[in-house]
């Protein structure tokens, strides 16, 4: 598989979700394992530009998909602008959920779903966020859809 634009060649075990893959065999850590039943979303990964919750789909199945992870997102020291917009924004606290977030609100915006709060919040929605930090991510989401479509 490709991960980040890099290709990688992974051994692994039938059984091993995708999550597991990244974190454990590739060292990836920004992708996060919060409720590992794809409850809570902070395992969101992009999978050939859409959004998968990594703790939900063995690593083998993808095999061949292009994933990108948080770390995938920015090009150097030059953030990405749902990056740039969460800082902007404060749309972060304890940051478990944060890159989860990121990676759901660059999907949404990619797939035309930001178009008003009430549209971010229903496609965000299968994003958790314990610090309730939503009406920030919100905000945060809706600044980097507008920077994104200059």
């Amino acid at each position: 598989m490709s991960v980040n634009g890099r290709q990688r060649e992974v051994v692994l075990e039938p059984r091993v979700t995708l999550l597991d893959a990244l974190r454990e065999r590739l060292g990836l850590t920004g992708t996060k394992k919060g409720c590992d039943r794809g409850e809570c979303g902070a395992c969101t990964v992009l999978v050939d530009g859409e959004r998968v919750k990594s703790c939900l789909t063995l690593a083998v199945m993808r095999r061949g998909a292009e994933i990108t992870t948080v770390e995938g997102l920015a090009r150097g020291d030059e953030l990405h602008p749902v990056q740039e917009a969460f800082i902007r924004h404060d749309a972060f606290q304890c940051g478990a959920c944060t890159p989860g977030q990121i990676m759901s609100a660059v999907a949404c915006i990619d797939e035309g779903h930001a178009g008003s709060e009430a549209e971010i919040r229903e496609w965000m929605s299968g994003n958790l966020c314990r610090c309730a930090a939503y009406q920030n991510i919100v905000a945060a989401v809706a600044d980097a859809a507008r920077e994104v479509r200059r």
